[in-house]
């Protein structure tokens, strides 16, 4: 019987489990690194997921009805999915975005019909950042009451504080992972941006082997903003969670769930993403470059050796066309 499906909503999740061997070769790892290809949902990124249940999870509450605009703030991807999904259910959506994001972002939420502002673009969020230092829960906040208080017809999905993002990872990507191995997982690496997939994940495969190690990346120091070096190239959707104020760390971040941080220089990231698509031929994004970079640290271990590590990959590369990643000249 055929098979057909009746919107993108039915392609969210279910994505492969992927054991880059001819990486492992090169390197001579004694560890499997099985990498999660999220770009293999339907707006390639691990976002969907959220974006999807984020959405749903208002509809049942009530909180979100036909005529409404939906509102967020991110780095890019969630945008994407969000943009997506509003258009599959005809909703308005608006996105407030970082100003240093490539220019594809800009123009795939653009092209589902959504509207994108640069997060430098709206006053209430441009001050606040500026007068914390970059406090990006801060700058939320005063969006919400500064300008969507103001509004009608509005939901604010707030991923960095709405539990149905790492709900939905608990319910299928931890699960997707455990099913796919056979249970036979020894470590997950994830990166952190609002803590989503790290904790969802983390929490299942917890539940299910308790010995199962979590290992959160957050960018390393000299690829972040400081007083000597500003603009730094950054990880985009990646951000601290240890040695920052505990006000700016997302509510969705569980800091009981990992066991080791490892923090990743975005160089790192480039040279790791850069070897793997002439190695395996997967074109993934610069933080899905820092998970192998982390998951590849970890497999160099002697304590390791025979273990399997699964390394969740965020987005896919070409979104990355227009920086720095593929440009094998920048080297940091």
């Amino acid at each position: 019987m055929a098979k057909v499906y009746g919107s993108i909503t039915e392609l969210v999740g279910k994505t492969p489990l992927l054991e880059i061997r001819n990486y492992e070769a090169k390197h001579g790892l004694h560890a499997k690194i099985l990498v999660k290809l999220e770009y293999y949902n339907p707006n390639q990124s691990v976002k969907d997921r959220i974006a999807l249940a984020m959405i749903e999870d208002a509809e049942k509450r009530g909180l979100l009805k036909p005529g409404d605009t939906i509102v967020e703030t991110t780095s890019g991807n969630t945008g994407i999915g969000l943009a997506a999904i509003a258009a599959a259910k005809g909703y308005k959506f608006r996105v407030y975005i970082q100003d240093q994001v490539s220019q594809e972002r800009f123009q795939v939420i653009k092209a589902f019909g959504g509207e994108a502002i640069k997060l430098s673009e709206e006053p209430a969020i441009a001050r606040t950042l500026q007068e914390t230092g970059g406090d990006f829960v801060a700058a939320i906040k005063a969006l919400r009451e500064e300008v969507l208080s103001k509004e009608k017809d509005i939901f604010f999905v707030d991923q960095t504080a709405n539990p149905a993002n790492p709900a939905i990872h608990e319910a299928t990507t931890g699960p997707e992972i455990w099913e796919d191995t056979e249970g036979k997982v020894d470590i997950l690496v994830a990166n952190v941006g609002t803590g989503g997939t790290v904790s969802g994940t983390g929490r299942f495969l917890k539940s299910k082997n308790p010995d199962i190690k979590v290992v959160a990346i957050q960018p390393g120091v000299n690829s972040l903003p400081s007083a000597e070096n500003p603009e730094p190239e950054e990880i985009t959707g990646v951000h601290p969670f240890e040695g920052v104020p505990a006000e700016r760390i997302p509510s969705t971040m569980d800091l009981h769930i990992y066991d080791e941080k490892l923090e990743v220089e975005t160089i790192e990231a480039y040279k790791a993403a850069r070897e793997v698509a002439k190695t395996d031929g997967i074109l993934i994004g610069t933080s899905s470059g820092a998970a192998i970079y982390a998951a590849t640290q970890l497999a160099k271990r002697e304590e390791n050796a025979g273990k399997t590590i699964v390394a969740v990959l965020p987005d896919t590369g070409l979104r990355y066309l227009s920086t720095n990643l593929f440009n094998e000249a920048y080297q940091g």
